[in-house]
């Protein structure tokens, strides 16, 4: 996946919009395009798509209308239909109309003692992310800094108030009814206004969702590290808090209790390794602590190397739209105010090395 870095000064979402569509016009619309005929491969017809595009951006509109009007301004910057890019920034809307799965591991420490240690891989379909965006930003009163995709507000990132978010997909059985706000735009929500655990835990639970993720936030505020994992759905919000260890590990399963009961990955998606991946770095966690992001990734992957179940390689065998690979590494350094980071799986990452956002 080829990165591309971008920091707006502007504070009026309008104005970052248009920058947005303007500077990288041609990859808003490359991306729309490939996610739309990506929906009709997974058989998720247009007028559906647009419909769950468009009442996700309505959605949006009344939850936080600044991230709508950014998405306006981008498509029209891009010349493209406003529910295109829309359906980028809800495209996990879109995709709990056909319970497709999803992958990534998480795993946060929230030490006793210095700031949080934080590492994820993104695994997703290379063919719909050729291209990704390191974005700086600037709100009235906060910066962040975020990596996403072309037309969604946000995925991984971090703000100068010492908060981070990584972003892992769920899925349930009460997704896909009614429209919801975008998930991608809460992770965005939360960077812009929160500042500790319990901010983010109250702006995530106060939007209406039609599709389930989990946001598992890391906060530093110079003498104290803090975590959790917020799990998302239309049937609820669990709040994960790390164990005594002061870990939380995560993959594409439920682990609150209740909202388990409802999963449709673990226990209905043979092909998923959810469940291995969370077994693998539940495992690896104790050689974690205490090591540099390159370091870390490394740790993640253990003895096995490239050969974890981390590292997802795709496999050409596989109908495109199955294909699944790692795409991104990424650790969060929350008291540096950055993102390390290095396309492809942590082994990758560990043997070259991490760039600086």
């Amino acid at each position: 996946m080829r990165l591309h870095t971008f920091t707006s000064e502007t504070t009026d979402p309008h104005e970052r919009g248009t920058e947005l569509g303007t500077r990288f016009g041609a990859l808003v619309r490359e991306t729309s395009a490939r996610y739309v005929s990506h929906f009709e491969l997974l058989g998720i017809p247009l007028p559906r798509v647009r419909e769950v595009a468009e009442g996700s951006l309505a959605a949006l509109r009344e939850w936080h209308p600044a991230l709508a009007t950014e998405s306006d301004a981008a498509a029209a910057a891009a010349g493209i239909e406003a529910w295109r890019v829309a359906a980028v920034g809800a495209r996990t809307e879109v995709l709990a109309a056909a319970h497709a799965p999803g992958e990534c591991t998480t795993a946060v420490h929230a030490p006793a003692v210095g700031p949080p240690e934080t590492i994820q891989t993104w695994d997703w379909h290379a063919h719909l992310a050729p291209d990704g965006l390191l974005w700086g930003l600037r709100t009235a009163t906060r910066r962040l800094k975020v990596f996403t995709e072309f037309g969604a507000p946000a995925k991984i990132g971090v703000n100068d108030a010492g908060l981070g978010v990584h972003f892992n997909i769920l899925r349930h059985t009460s997704d896909g009814a009614g429209p919801g706000v975008p998930v991608h735009a809460i992770a965005r929500r939360v960077l812009e206004d929160a500042a500790t655990v319990a901010e983010a835990c109250a702006l995530a639970a106060s939007a209406t969702v039609s599709a389930s993720t989990v946001l598992t936030v890391a906060t530093w505020d110079g003498a104290r590290a803090d975590a959790a994992a917020i799990e998302l759905s239309p049937a609820g919000v669990g709040v994960i808090r790390p164990r005594e260890d002061g870990w939380i590990v995560h993959t594409n399963h439920f682990l609150d209790p209740v909202l388990a009961a409802g999963d449709t990955v673990a226990a209905l998606d043979p092909t998923s390794t959810t469940l291995e991946r969370f077994t693998h770095a539940e495992a690896m966690r104790n050689g974690m602590p205490g090591l540099s992001a390159t370091q870390r990734a490394a740790a993640l992957c253990g003895t096995a190397g490239g050969a974890a179940p981390v590292c997802v390689r795709r496999s050409e065998s596989e109908p495109l739209h199955e294909q699944w690979e790692t795409l991104l590494t990424v650790a969060l350094d929350l008291s540096g105010f950055a993102l390390d980071h290095r396309s492809g799986a942590p082994d990758a990452a560990g043997r070259d090395g991490l760039d600086r956002f």
